[in-house]
């Protein structure tokens, strides 16, 4: 395939799933959204047919990897081309950072709500109305949404955490085309990929929200440190490591074990 072709396809399926991942973690968490507190199944489904979608839309025009570890499996594997890995990584960003954006447009009335509410941001006005900014936590209120954060905070258990979901997820794409007589599943591989990371979401998602996925990380984390938010607090950049080399790592490790037990 062109480089235009990786570049597109990569580019609009990324930004689909950060829209319709990004937008359930926004649905299920901001004040007066319709979805708040729907809970932990609905991010876990939310997320599952975003990857369906984002997939289905790019499969057949740069083969739908959406994910820096999926990339990276694929290669070690021998699927697809060392040169172009570079093209697929800058275009999966790209991808993350207009899906993160676009989160913020259709929810633009209920972030400024949410901010704004001396409630959730757990401060007092000041004499201007505002909420004082020097009190905003590290990781602010919204961040959940743009981004991953663990509920305990251990770099090494949360790389592990990173690394074995992300292996899980890289392993079962690599080995679709087993059980077709080595061609692949076509759009049916699209579903079951989405199972299985509902599958994560549900089953190792607990500990550090499960980015497997630098980009869906690092994308929306970065949107997040530029957005006009109010009182939106820090970025967290000091844990942002961890969905980027954790999910590398399990990438490349499935792409490893593939070559080594199913080659």
């Amino acid at each position: 395939m062109s480089s235009s072709d990786i570049f597109i396809g990569e580019t609009i399926g990324t930004a689909i799933l950060i829209l319709l991942g990004g937008g359930v973690c926004a649905a299920v968490t901001l004040k007066s959204s319709k979805a708040r507190d729907a809970g932990w199944l609905a991010i876990t489904f939310g997320w599952g047919f975003a990857v369906l979608t984002g997939a289905y839309l790019a499969g057949g025009v740069s083969g739908a990897h959406l994910n820096p570890a999926v990339t990276v499996g694929l290669a070690i594997e021998g699927g697809t081309a060392w040169g172009d890995v570079p093209l697929y990584l800058f275009s999966q960003l790209v991808g993350a950072m207009i899906g993160a954006l676009l989160v913020w447009a259709v929810y633009y009335g209920q972030f400024h709500a949410h901010l704004t509410d001396p409630e959730i941001i757990g401060t007092k006005p000041t004499d201007e109305g505002m909420v004082d900014r020097a009190a905003a936590p590290k990781a602010g209120p919204v961040l959940g949404i743009f981004s991953t954060g663990p509920e305990i905070r251990n770099g090494v258990q949360n790389v592990i955490t990173e690394i074995i979901a992300t292996a899980v997820l890289v392993l079962a794409i690599l080995t679709q085309g087993l059980n077709n007589e080595g061609t692949g599943l076509g759009v049916l591989g699209a579903l079951i990929t989405a199972l299985v990371v509902v599958g994560i979401g549900l089953s190792l998602g607990g500990p550090t929200g499960y980015a497997i996925n630098p980009v869906r990380d690092l994308g929306p984390r970065i949107v997040h440190s530029l957005l006009p938010l109010p009182n939106k607090g820090g970025s967290d950049w000091g844990y942002a490591w961890v969905p980027i080399v954790g999910p590398l790592i399990g990438g490349a490790l499935a792409g490893g074990l593939y070559n080594l037990a199913f080659a």
